[in-house]
């Protein structure tokens, strides 16, 4: 443990099982969840990373810490209940070698973090605090992030939230939404895709998706559109930040690595306070998720600092 100010997230561990072939008949795994992106990518560009989660006695568990403690990540918030089983997500090629969603298990999606398992004092040493609409639709973990936001106001921390809309995760559309939406009135900075603002916000127009996500009065807002680049919503005021064009490998965790970059920026310099610093971070950002999507994977294609000289020539 370092007295330095860190980044600290919370949320699930995945191991991401992906085919060797099309036979899909062999599987090499990889470390998974959008979170786990967030902190691994965070501590790539050199910032100081803790996380919060759960894994168990298993030899798949003792991998997910292995690999988080590889990228630097801290696991002291972090905690261990032996019976729990990191959950597996299986992924298919085709014939195209497209990949697919083909199944996902979880064995023991009732053993969470619970708001008596954080520490306060790793928010005490965190500079920004992390999370993801991802794990809310367990009513434990929902809970958890309620008490962890709340430490995290308690101590100074900006809050940071990427909305990750993950429906099927959820009984029903609307919670997920309404669950969402409850977090934008505590958040400092949000980072929504055009889909997921249509979605929050019920309505396919952008611009009256994002006359109605005014209604929230979020600091910063970071609405990103591909390769189109981003739009920020900043004091009233919306302008776009174009992205360096690159030739796309995967996509795949390039949204992670947008959120990683604005993190490293906040951390090294607080919350942006002009136009000009908005469009600094969102530029720096928008580099990081254009150099993730020339890369298969998502953890594995999480940029380090020195690869952005490449965007830079």
């Amino acid at each position: 443990m370092t007295n330095l100010k860190h980044v600290l997230t919370y949320g699930d561990a995945f191991v991401d099982y992906i085919a060797n072939n099309t036979n899909n008949d062999a599987f090499t795994r990889h470390l998974g969840g959008a979170t786990v992106n967030v902190a691994a990518g965070v501590s790539r560009l050199g910032v100081p990373s803790a996380f919060i989660t759960v894994t168990g006695d298993d030899e798949t568990s003792a991998f997910v810490r292995g690999e988080l403690e590889k990228e630097g990540v801290m696991l002291y918030p972090s905690i261990i209940v032996p019976e729990k089983r990191v959950s597996g997500v299986f992924i298919h090629l085709t014939p195209d070698y497209d990949r697919i969603f083909a199944d996902y298990v979880n064995e023991t999606p009732d053993i969470q973090v619970t708001p008596n398992d954080l520490l306060t004092e790793a928010f005490q040493r965190a500079s920004v605090f992390h999370v993801c609409s991802g794990t809310m639709f367990h009513p434990e973990a929902l809970k958890t992030t309620e008490k962890a936001v709340e430490l995290a106001k308690a101590n100074g921390v900006i809050c940071t939230f990427d909305a990750n809309i993950r429906p099927l995760r959820w009984d029903s559309e609307q919670r997920s939404r309404e669950t969402a939406c409850k977090f934008l009135q505590t958040t400092d900075v949000l980072k929504v895709t055009t889909d997921e603002l249509a979605f929050l916000m019920e309505t396919e127009s952008m611009e009256e998706g994002i006359a109605r996500l005014s209604a929230f009065n979020i600091p910063l807002v970071f609405l990103t559109d591909g390769k189109n680049g981003t739009y920020a919503l900043f004091e009233e005021d919306v302008f776009h930040i174009p992205v360096i064009p690159v030739q796309p490998v995967d996509t795949t965790g390039a949204g992670d690595a947008f959120v990683a970059g604005t993190i490293r920026y906040i951390h090294l310099n607080g919350m942006p306070k002009t136009k000009q610093e908005v469009i600094e971070c969102a530029s720096f950002s928008n580099k990081l998720g254009a150099l993730c999507a020339t890369k298969a994977g998502a953890l594995t294609a999480m940029p380090r600092l020195e690869e952005l000289e490449r965007l830079n020539r």
